[in-house]
C-alpha cells in the first residue's frame, strides 16, 4: 500500500520537526516548505493526498496560497493551521472550503486525528456503521416479533429508514441486502397487522392513529387557530418518509423543525382517495354522500382530484374557521415559477395551501420511460433523484420566500409508494379498477394470501360502485396482474413504483411543522 503523501507549509517548519517525525513513524510521507509561493510550485508538480497550511506567513498568506492551490486541484483536502482565533479568518477559511481548522499550538495527536477524519473518513464510517447495524439487527428482529400497535409500527419503520440511509453510504452490499430482507419481513408483518386492525380504526371511540381524513382537523387546525404566523401548507404528492429524510437537510437551512408526526394514509393509498380525504376532512364514503357533485368513483370518466380547493373551503367552513386563504396546485415548472413570482402578494393570508405534483410524475415516468428506469433503478437512486429535483425546484424557492415573510411551514404528503417486484394473479370484469396495488369491482378472483380483501367497503369508509362490489389491497411488494396478457403485464410493471396498497412505504408518511429561522 502506498504511503499517504502530506505537504506541510509553515514559515517556522523547522520547529515542527517532532510532529513530522511522529507522522513518519506512522508511515506518512511528509514534504515540507516554508513559504506559499514555493508551496504552490511543489503542489503543482506532485500528487499530494492532503495539505497542512499555516495561515500567517510572510509574503504570500495562507489564505492566498489556499486559494491558488484550490484553483489547481480543488479535490485535495486542505487543513488550515493558525495562531489567530479571529472570527473573520475562520469564516474566510471555511468559506474557501477547507477540510479542517486547527489552532496553534497543535499536538501530534490532533494532526493524526485530522488526517484520519479527512483521509480514512469513509473507511472508518463504513466499519463503524456495519458494526452498529450488526448489533441493531438482532434488536430490530426482536422488536418486529413484539410490535402490536400503530405507534410501534411508526417507530420501527423510522428505525429501518434510519439504517437504510446509513447503509447506503457504505460499500458493503451484504449489509444492504440484510436490511432489505428485514424490510421485506417487516412489510409482511405490517400487512397482517393492518388486516387485523384497520377496520376497527373506523369505529367510534377506537384507539386509532391520525389518518388522512382526520389530519387537517387534528394537526393543521391547531396551528391556524394560534394565529401567531401565516401558514404555508405544502402537500407533496406521493412522498415517502425516506425521500423526505433525504432533503430534510435543505429545508432546515431556512426552517427549524418544531414537530414531526408520521401519520397513516387511508386505503386505498391512492391520490383520489387519500388527498381528497385530507382536504375534505371526510372518508371517501362521506364525500360521495355529502358532495356527489365532486366525488367520482373508480371506473367513472374524468379527473378524480379536481375539487380539492372546494373540499378545503367546505371543511374550513364546517370547522367555523373564517380565514383568508388561497389554494394552488402546481403540476409543471411554469406553474411553480408563477407562484414564486407572486408569492409576496400572499403575505397577508392566514393560510396558503400548495399541492405540488412532481414526485408522483417521477414514479409514473419510471414505468413509462426507459431513461427514468435507469435513473431510478432502486430506492437509493429514487431518493437521489428526489433530492436533485427538490434542490432545483420552484418549491424550494417558495419555501425560501415563505421563510423571509415569516410563514410557518407545514409539510406533508397524501401517500407513499413502493417498488413492486412480484406479480399476483387477479381476474375481474371490465368495470374493475385499473390500479395495480388495489382493485375494486364485482366478482374479483385473487390469491387470498396476497391481499387484504374487504367485502363490506362501508366498514372502512369506502363507497361501492354497486351492491356486490368489494376491494382488495395488495400486500408486501406485489402488484396485481390480470391473467389475460399476464407475461406482458409482468415484464412492463416489474420494478416500477406503484401505490394504492398496504406497505410501510405507502401508509406511514411524514407530517412536519416548522418555524422560520
Amino acid at each position: 500500500m502506498d504511503k499517504i503523501k502530506i505537504l506541510w507549509v509553515d514559515d517556522e517548519i523547522d520547529l515542527l520537526k517532532p510532529h513530522i517525525l511522529f507522522l513518519e513513524k506512522k508511515n506518512y510521507e511528509v514534504t515540507t516548505c516554508n513559504n506559499g509561493r514555493d508551496a504552490i510550485d511543489i503542489f503543482d508538480e506532485n500528487n499530494f493526498d492532503i495539505v497542512f497550511l499555516d495561515e500567517n506567513m510572510p509574503g504570500m498568506s495562507g489564505l492566498e496560497t489556499l486559494s491558488e492551490m484550490k484553483e489547481k486541484k480543488s479535490s485535495v483536502p486542505m487543513i488550515m493551521i493558525t495562531k489567530s482565533e479571529e472570527e473573520y479568518i475562520m469564516e474566510e477559511a471555511i468559506g474557501s472550503k477547507i477540510a479542517d481548522y486547527l489552532i496553534k499550538p497543535v499536538n501530534p495527536h490532533q494532526i493524526l486525528l485530522s488526517l484520519k477524519k479527512n483521509l480514512d473518513h469513509s473507511r472508518l464510517i463504513s466499519q463503524k456503521t456495519t458494526l452498529d447495524y450488526q448489533k441493531e439487527f438482532r434488536k430490530i428482529t426482536q422488536e418486529m416479533a413484539m410490535v402490536n400497535s400503530y405507534e410501534d409500527w411508526i417507530e420501527l419503520y423510522k428505525k429501518l429508514i434510519f439504517w437504510e440511509l446509513e447503509l447506503e453510504n457504505i460499500n458493503d452490499q451484504s449489509m444492504v441486502e440484510i436490511l432489505e430482507s428485514q424490510k421485506t419481513e417487516a412489510n409482511s408483518q405490517f400487512g397482517k397487522f393492518i388486516e387485523r386492525n384497520y377496520e376497527d380504526w373506523f369505529k367510534p371511540k377506537a384507539d386509532k392513529p391520525i389518518q388522512s381524513h382526520t389530519l387537517f382537523r387534528e394537526l393543521v387546525v391547531p396551528e391556524i387557530v394560534k394565529k401567531d404566523k401565516p401558514i404555508l401548507f405544502v402537500v407533496i404528492d406521493n412522498l415517502r418518509y425516506d425521500q423526505w429524510k433525504t432533503f430534510e437537510s435543505v429545508v432546515v437551512n431556512y426552517y427549524k423543525l418544531e414537530k414531526e408526526v408520521p401519520y397513516y394514509a387511508i386505503l386505498p393509498t391512492a391520490t383520489q382517495y387519500a388527498r381528497n380525504a385530507i382536504f375534505s376532512g371526510l372518508t371517501p364514503l362521506e364525500m360521495e354522500k355529502q358532495f356527489p357533485q365532486y366525488w367520482k368513483n373508480d371506473p367513472e370518466e374524468g379527473g378524480k382530484n379536481l375539487y380539492e380547493a372546494e373540499f378545503l373551503s367546505a371543511q374550513l367552513k364546517r370547522l367555523g374557521l373564517n380565514i383568508k386563504e388561497d389554494y394552488f396546485k402546481i403540476t409543471n415548472l411554469a406553474g411553480g415559477k408563477k407562484l414564486v413570482d407572486n408569492f409576496k402578494t400572499l403575505k397577508n393570508n392566514d393560510l396558503v395551501t400548495v399541492v405540488y405534483n412532481f414526485v408522483d410524475m417521477l414514479s409514473h415516468a419510471k414505468t413509462e420511460m426507459d431513461v427514468v428506469k435507469e435513473l431510478a433503478s432502486d430506492d437509493k437512486a429514487y431518493r437521489s433523484l428526489t433530492l436533485s429535483w427538490f434542490k432545483n425546484s420552484p418549491l424550494l424557492e417558495i419555501i425560501q420566500q415563505a421563510q423571509k415573510l415569516g410563514f410557518k411551514l407545514i409539510l406533508t404528503t397524501d401517500h407513499g409508494t413502493i417498488n413492486v417486484k412480484n406479480p399476483s394473479k387477479v381476474v375481474g370484469d371490465k368495470n374493475t379498477s385499473l390500479n395495480l396495488r388495489y382493485k375494486t369491482g364485482r366478482s374479483l378472483t385473487y390469491e387470498q394470501k396476497d391481499v387484504y380483501a374487504v367485502k363490506e367497503p362501508k366498514n372502512i369508509g369506502l363507497p361501492t360502485i354497486n351492491m356486490s362490489s368489494s376491494y382488495i389491497f395488495a400486500k408486501n411488494d406485489l402488484f396485481l396482474a390480470y391473467v389475460n396478457n399476464f407475461n406482458h403485464y409482468v415484464s412492463y410493471y416489474k420494478n416500477t413504483y406503484q401505490h394504492g396498497g398496504i406497505s410501510l412505504e405507502e401508509m406511514i408518511i411524514p407530517f412536519l411543522i416548522f418555524n422560520p429561522k
